[in-house]
């Protein structure tokens, strides 16, 4: 088990298989060796917590990003819309809520949850219309088709 401490001194123990879900953490406990000390997370309140471990815990079985994650895309962009129905559940929360959950998974390092806070479903899930028409849309994709294709 491993002792966090949030910023307003809330003490959450979780199993250490959860908690590794957080690359910060992953690296703390690594730096720190086995310890009892409990790990200081001064950027997240107690209630972000609670949500950031209920998602850590759901989705504990699933197989970490690998380092090298970034290079192997593919299965990422096959996967840039879609939310599964529980993740979609998750994170059908206040606007303010939703700022803080996606600041604590930047800050854990936790991609899969900033990925899930930032995907363009939040979109519909805030009624927020595409600005853009379909010219001016096609004109951003040619103009940024350098960052696209490696």
């Amino acid at each position: 088990m491993v002792l966090l401490v949030t910023s307003d001194n809330e003490q959450f123990t979780a199993d250490k298989e959860v908690v590794e879900r957080s690359v910060l953490i992953k690296n703390m406990l690594e730096d720190v060796g086995e310890s009892d000390q409990p790990i200081p997370l001064p950027n997240v309140s107690s209630s972000v917590l609670k949500k950031v471990l209920e998602y850590c815990e759901h989705h504990r079985g699933e197989p970490l990003p690998s380092a090298d994650a970034d290079q192997n895309q593919d299965e990422t962009r096959k996967r840039t819309t879609d939310i599964s129905e529980w993740d979609q559940k998750f994170i059908t929360v206040d606007q303010e809520m939703l700022f803080e959950i996606i600041l604590a998974a930047n800050y854990l390092d936790i991609k899969s949850l900033l990925d899930v806070g930032c995907k363009t479903e939040i979109r519909k899930l805030f009624n927020i219309v595409n600005d853009f028409t379909p010219e001016e849309e096609a004109q951003i994709k040619k103009e940024n088709e350098w960052a696209e294709d490696r």
